[in-house]
């Protein structure tokens, strides 16, 4: 067993010494969904973080950077002030509102807002079942690309792998254990990125090839007003992440939210700067690079001890899984809960439709020519603009009515289907923003035109 391989199997071996622990401390389903609303600042402020900055932090926002020059670094800008917004203006209220309604998922909550209303249970469930399975489907892409390129297995095996651990993983230990390995994961993180980007800096070099550099070259054809905009437009997504929002409502008081937010939003900076500049380095060093979202694996075997660059590598795997697992857990519970409304059922139920879903979100991810970032960018839209408009109107008192919600909801994700589909001219802005506006004026018109019950 080479030094790689022992670093993987002793990262696997604390994650599911973590899982079997978090089962312990779970005895019923609220525990097993939410950690019966538990969690403490810190532990909130890291899950969140790491649930949020996946597999496309550390392989697909290097390598965008990577090709772009620099510009695509403004997905990273646009994200820091969505995040400060969601910890400032969302999570307080979300908090209280979630504990006040009994509420542990964000389709539960939409609902109890309108009496327990059936038909936004459905709906919502629906949609966060469709986009977290391509957003999972996401993560096991870039753990598949992660174990290709690192052990020179075949895609579809990584894949098979991918699947069995992290389905295994989360079937296992429901939300505690989550939270509590997204913590360990979080470090491993942003310990990884920082020391890669420092050591890839000082032994390789950032003066050579400085002519080519391009970090805001306007003139640049993937860089233009629609591209920047849509660039900053990712953080709208944010106001409607059932995993990011699953956190806010799970902190053991609102009061905890501000040093939790001061926790995450460092945590934040401190990775997307050095995973922008391992983007930049390879920039300059890495041209030829066959795939371009590997740059983090490559420089870390390059200027890395072996034993050290296993390391990173279980951070890349890290990052990664504290999202796919963070994504079937709650997409299950959706399912069994609020979909299907099934209450009272055991842990069991969720544990089989974690593995059922991880199964289907590997068949979306079964070629390896998929992009981490353009699987992640659609996904994260469709939630975004389908949840967020919704959530954001609620949470700030505004009339809504049962129709007008479902309506919002709907309008937002076909918005994001339609649009993504659609080529040249306006229709290269990022499909979030057409469909955040639409979703919203949607909701405001049908309010004013039904009768409205809130």
């Amino acid at each position: 067993m080479t030094t790689l391989h022992f670093s993987f199997v002793l990262y696997l071996i604390g994650l599911l010494a973590i899982g079997v622990y978090g089962r312990r401390k779970t005895k019923t389903i609220d525990d097993y969904v939410i950690g019966s609303r538990q969690l403490g600042p810190s532990t909130t402020a890291l899950s969140a973080g790491a649930s949020d900055m996946s597999g496309w932090l550390l392989m697909g926002l290097p390598g965008a950077v990577l090709v772009s020059g620099g510009s695509e670094s403004l997905i990273f800008l646009g994200l820091v002030i969505g995040a400060w917004i969601n910890w400032t203006f969302v999570a307080p209220r979300l908090r209280l509102a979630s504990e006040k309604l009994d509420s542990s998922t964000i389709s539960d909550y939409l609902a109890k807002q309108h009496d327990d209303h059936k038909l936004i249970k459905i709906v919502a469930s629906s949609i966060i079942i469709l986009f977290f399975t391509l957003y999972t489907s996401a993560g096991l892409v870039a753990g598949a690309k992660l174990f290709t390129t690192t052990l020179n297995i075949d895609y579809h095996f990584a894949l098979l792998m991918g699947v069995v651990v992290i389905a295994g993983y989360t079937s296992i230990g429901g939300f505690l254990a989550v939270c509590w390995s997204d913590v360990l994961q979080a470090i491993l993180m942003v310990l990884a990125l920082t020391t890669v980007a420092i050591l890839a800096a000082t032994s390789l070099g950032i003066e050579r090839n400085v002519e080519h550099f391009n970090l805001t070259s306007l003139s640049a054809p993937s860089f233009s007003l629609i591209g920047a905009v849509s660039l900053l437009a990712w953080g709208l997504g944010y106001f409607g992440q059932p995993h990011i929002l699953a956190r806010f409502m799970a902190i053991n008081s609102a009061e905890g939210l501000t040093r939790a937010r001061t926790i995450s939003v460092i945590w934040v900076l401190i990775c997307g700067v050095g995973a922008i500049a391992i983007g930049l380095i390879g920039h300059l060093h890495l041209d030829n690079l066959e795939d371009p979202e590997t740059v983090f694996i490559v420089l870390s075997q390059l200027v890395l001890h072996p034993v050290c660059a296993g390391i990173v590598i279980s951070a890349i795997l890290a990052a990664i899984m504290s999202t796919v697992d963070s994504q079937l857990l709650i997409a299950s519970t959706v399912l069994i809960q609020d979909c299907l409304g099934l209450k009272d059922t055991k842990t069991i139920a969720v544990r089989l439709t974690v593995i059922v879903l991880a199964i289907l979100a590997s068949v979306l991810a079964i070629d390896p020519n998929n992009s981490v970032l353009d699987l992640v960018a659609y996904a994260w839209a469709g939630l975004g603009a389908s949840f967020g408009p919704c959530l954001l109107i609620l949470l700030y008192n505004f009339r809504t009515t049962p129709t007008a919600i479902v309506w919002g909801i709907i309008s937002g994700a076909s918005i994001v289907v339609i649009w993504r589909n659609l080529n040249g001219g306006i229709f290269e802005l990022y499909e979030i923003i057409p469909a955040f506006v639409i979703s919203t004026l949607v909701i405001s018109i049908v309010s004013r035109v039904t009768k409205r019950t809130h």
